[in-house]
């Protein structure tokens, strides 16, 4: 309700502010396009490292999840094959018939 209230008070503000801000603003314009132009070709020119940095970060944390994932299966993976082993050296010989 207050919104509604102060509706023309702030309107007649907002378009008075308007009218004194635009001539700054045309004199600011021309440096806040050269703003961007700059920030454009610094970012065109940082793109390619940002890039690869990423890609860097994203392999070495897919190597540490692997790591984490593997390591506490290991000791498991040690006594699979020790099984597999004693299992392999206690069966006989295939018999190859020629």
């Amino acid at each position: 309700m207050f919104h509604l209230l102060t509706l023309p008070f702030r309107l007649v503000v907002g378009l008075l502010l308007g009218i004194v801000i635009l001539p700054f603003a045309l004199i600011l314009l021309p440096f806040l396009l050269l703003r961007f132009v700059i920030k454009a070709v610094v970012t065109l020119a940082l793109l390619p490292v940002i890039l690869f940095v990423t890609l860097i970060g994203v392999v070495a944390g897919f190597f540490a999840l692997s790591l984490a994932i593997a390591v506490p299966l290991l000791p498991l993976a040690f006594l699979a094959f020790c099984v597999w082993a004693i299992v392999r050296m206690a069966s006989p010989a295939p018999v190859r018939i020629i």
